[in-house]
């Protein structure tokens, strides 16, 4: 699945067709229904929970049918799908599409075993020994033979004070047309040459992880912002700031910052990390958040 954030609007995803759809006369859903919901780039089954509208737009509390609760959220129309024979077989072969672009992104056959899918997803037959109940989906190959690394999802615990600031940023754009004045100051660089050097007064030094780290943090960013961390209305104001190959992490500040971090699950659910890597990736992109 692509984001750890639980019980929260899908407000906070900044997908961005957050707000600009009108809101309907009636719920499209009704609760206790199965449907199909998009999650990241697959569609799954879920059933919805309950209904109400929010910010004058439906909204619904999916459950994802063979995950874990920690996974159920709340989602707005244009993520769900009526349960029919025809949007299933849209399903199908939108995961078969998927399983296909993984194999030719690793170079190979798309007859061969896939290696594991790019929301990190593991069969439960082969891995119900090796993985915590209810972490992961029973579709999809999972553990690569022959390594001791496994393509885990990254799940990253937003503190409660920044999904506040997540849903008034969203709101304060999408609902009152307030866009965040650029440049920012801080700007995401300067955001994190102060994290170094606050990590560097406190431990005396600075761990090259860290450098790496937040090297790493500012490349997904910086292609990221483009693609799925800008709002419809904010996208007239990236054309106008980003120009002659200014990068976006030196004119955007906390607010985008904070978006990506809803976004990283999903995109490094595309990168295979070792699992004692992975904890301290999770422990350090944390204590970042602090």
């Amino acid at each position: 699945m692509g984001n750890s954030s639980k019980d929260n609007d899908s407000a906070t995803s900044a997908d961005a067709s957050a707000g600009d759809i009108p809101p309907s006369n009636s719920g499209v859903y009704s609760e206790g229904e199965k449907v199909l919901a998009y999650h990241g780039p697959r569609i799954y089954e879920a059933k919805v929970q309950k209904t109400e509208i929010r910010k004058s737009e439906w909204k619904y509390f999916v459950h994802y049918l063979g995950w874990s609760k920690n996974w159920d959220e709340w989602v707005g129309e244009e993520r769900l799908m009526k349960h029919t024979e025809e949007n299933v077989l849209k399903q199908q072969a939108l995961d078969k599409k998927q399983n296909v672009d993984k194999n030719v992104k690793s170079g190979r056959s798309s007859q061969g075993k896939a290696k594991i899918s790019t929301d990190a997803k593991m069969d439960k037959e082969d891995v119900k020994n090796n993985v915590s109940k209810g972490k992961k989906r029973k579709h999809d190959a999972g553990v690569e033979k022959g390594s001791g690394t496994v393509e885990k999802l990254v799940k990253i615990q937003i503190p409660a004070t920044l999904k506040k600031q997540l849903v008034d940023d969203w709101d304060s754009v999408t609902q009152q047309d307030k866009l965040v004045k650029l440049p920012r100051s801080p700007t995401v660089d300067e955001i994190m040459t102060k994290y170094l050097e606050y990590k560097s007064k406190k431990d005396g030094v600075a761990p090259d992880s860290i450098g790496e780290i937040l090297k790493g943090i500012r490349c997904y960013f910086d292609k990221a912002l483009p693609m799925m961390l800008l709002y419809k209305k904010e996208r007239k104001q990236y054309n106008d700031s980003i120009v002659d190959n200014v990068s976006p992490s030196t004119i955007y500040g906390a607010e985008h910052l904070l978006r990506l971090f809803v976004k990283l699950p999903e995109l490094l659910a595309y990168v295979t990390i070792e699992e004692e890597t992975l904890n301290r990736l999770q422990q350090k992109l944390l204590d970042f958040l602090k």
